[in-house]
């Protein structure tokens, strides 16, 4: 395990922003992880950090595609003033 370290180019700044926290793996993947070269070079910590981030943006898009298709997904009338509009764009084949 001494190829596991933390991120050196980041290491003060997350002394003073970061709060440690225990998390459980099943035995089988934190082998797996920790056989990793990405993880064994940047650290677990690091790896699981951009982990957390990626899932809060693919959570928050997936809400605001929902809240879309709440807002607009039910209008399939296009409005007085935009009619015609439609017909005058060119649109790439596909």
């Amino acid at each position: 395990m001494s190829d596991i370290h933390i991120d050196d180019m980041y290491y003060p700044t997350y002394i003073i922003n970061m709060k440690p926290v225990q998390v459980l793996f099943h035995e089988d993947l934190l082998a797996e992880l920790d056989t990793d070269a990405e993880v064994r070079l940047r650290g677990r910590s690091s790896v699981l950090r951009e982990l957390a981030v990626d899932y809060l943006k693919k959570r928050r898009q997936s809400q605001l595609n929902s809240q879309y298709e709440a807002g607009y997904g039910g209008c399939t009338e296009v409005h007085d003033e935009l009619a015609g509009w439609d017909e005058e764009g060119e649109w790439p084949d596909r």
